[in-house]
């Protein structure tokens, strides 16, 4: 954008500026279908180690204790030119009850949608029963299915890997996921197994990214549920059941959505460890990655350190907020009057935000969260024209000028709206502008102009007017 010295000579001047501003703003890519890769086996076998050297990056979640992992997990990988999907998922063992059993359901659920599957097994154990119970499950289906004989970290280990043709998945891939042993040739036989095409055609290109964040227990995995129709994320009474961020395709109100449930965030990430402490990063960089975060906060509850936390961290980013206010079939009318009190001096950071009372477990309201969805996307994404924003400007400021500073009035002289995602005004001015009145034009802004749901940043530029050349 060119520099703009605080004195223009008619509107065209205007189009010009909102011309340029327009070809600096990016489009957009489309996310295109990919086929997906299903990681499957017993617990503590490895499987999020591998995740993340086919990956290339540390994105799945590997601590050295069983059951990490939970839910199904989708990252984006690449290699020799050929994007695909790949699934992580938690420990498969067959009969399993309660929390395990639902780890299980997980697994299972993914190996019935992918379009290839990668069964892990420990080298160093060999095959077990389970082992045998998932094999004789996947020779049924009619989805290709690879063998990795993990944790073979040196050659003496090599012969122990032929016992496990008696599977019958065909031949094992010998690899070490901690030194990265063989890795690309396993790569190369994905890649190969993979359609060039996703299987089943419920994969949307372009659904708009939502982040649904909170404390621990509040209920987000619940609320992705209840959205779903089904069991995508694992649902315990215990908090902290989810670790890595799911993401989930869910077609709400006519429209696809992928929903991102998140690990739940605590006081403080030093309080956090291992598996705890490395969940928390994942969820500010899905907060990070999302368009519009669901900030999901307990209605039967006083607002907590915690609950603001998560606040902060969603402005902090610049993303579209929407609160949810879950367990609304628990509040009576002694808690809301309390609530009211509450949220005058809880939520004075986000008065902007779109505000929803749901229940996760009953389904209450839910479906209103496609609209408040679209209206905070769409202020993220509202322009206001500038010879527009400088008409009302002139007269905000006419009927209530900037605070003297230093015995000098500072004079706003030209205003644009550089940026959006989220929207960002430049005020150009002869002296700095105190935080409270840029507070006042911006909720004046808003009265004029809308943005419910998406935050607004003003920037102050401070230069000295230059004086019009004679003629």
């Amino acid at each position: 954008m060119t520099e703009v010295d605080g004195s223009w000579s008619d509107e065209s001047e205007f189009t010009e500026l909102d011309k340029q501003i327009d070809a600096d703003t990016d489009a957009e890519e489309t996310q295109l279908a990919q086929p997906v890769l299903a990681v499957v086996g017993r617990p503590n076998v490895g499987k999020s180690t591998l995740v993340n050297r086919i990956l290339g990056r540390r994105e799945a979640v590997v601590q050295d204790v069983p059951g990490v992992t939970r839910d199904r997990v989708a990252y984006d990988a690449l290699w020799s030119g050929r994007r695909f999907t790949v699934v992580d998922t938690g420990g498969w063992e067959p009969g399993a009850t309660g929390l395990q059993g639902a780890v299980a359901a997980q697994a299972e659920m993914a190996m019935n949608t992918a379009d290839a599957v990668l069964v892990v097994v420990d080298a160093t154990v060999g095959a077990t029963t389970t082992d045998e119970a998932v094999a004789r499950v996947l020779r049924r289906s009619k989805r290709p299915v690879l063998l990795a004989a993990n944790k073979v970290d040196d050659d003496r280990l090599l012969a122990d890997t032929a016992s496990l043709w008696s599977l019958g998945l065909g031949e094992p891939h010998a690899v070490s996921a901690l030194h990265g042993r063989s890795s690309g040739d396993l790569l190369d036989a994905i890649v190969a197994a993979l359609p060039e095409a996703p299987r089943d055609g419920d994969r949307v290109a372009g659904p708009r990214r939502v982040a649904l964040v909170g404390k621990p227990n509040v209920g987000k995995s619940s609320l992705l549920n209840k959205l779903a129709g089904e069991q995508r994320s694992v649902v315990d009474a215990v908090a902290g059941t989810t670790v890595d961020p799911v993401d989930s395709l869910v077609e709400l109100d006519g429209e696809a959505w992928r929903f991102v449930d998140t690990a739940g965030l605590r006081k403080r990430v030093q309080t956090a460890s291992g598996a705890e402490y490395y969940a928390s990063l994942r969820t500010k960089t899905a907060i990070d990655a999302a368009e519009v975060v669901i900030v999901l906060l307990d209605a039967s509850e006083p607002l907590s350190e915690q609950d603001l936390r998560v606040l902060t961290m969603v402005v902090e980013a610049g993303r579209a907020c929407v609160l949810a206010f879950n367990k609304w079939d628990l509040v009576d009318e002694e808690r809301r009057y309390q609530m009211v009190r509450e949220l005058e001096r809880g939520l004075v950071r986000v008065p902007w935000a779109e505000r929803v009372n749901i229940s996760a477990l009953t389904g209450r309201s839910v479906r209103k969260l496609a609209p408040a969805l679209r209206t905070a996307l769409a202020s993220w994404d509202q322009r206001v024209p500038t010879g527009q924003l400088n008409g009302w400007l002139a007269d905000l400021i006419a009927a209530t000028p900037p605070p003297v500073r230093g015995g000098k009035q500072p004079k706003v002289l030209f205003a644009t709206q550089a940026g959006i995602r989220p929207p960002t005004l430049v005020l150009f001015a002869t002296g700095f502008l105190e935080s409270g009145y840029r507070r006042f034009i911006e909720r004046k802004f808003r009265e004029r102009f809308g943005f419910e749901g998406s935050p607004v940043r003003i920037n102050v530029r401070v230069r000295e007017k230059k004086p019009r050349k004679a003629r």
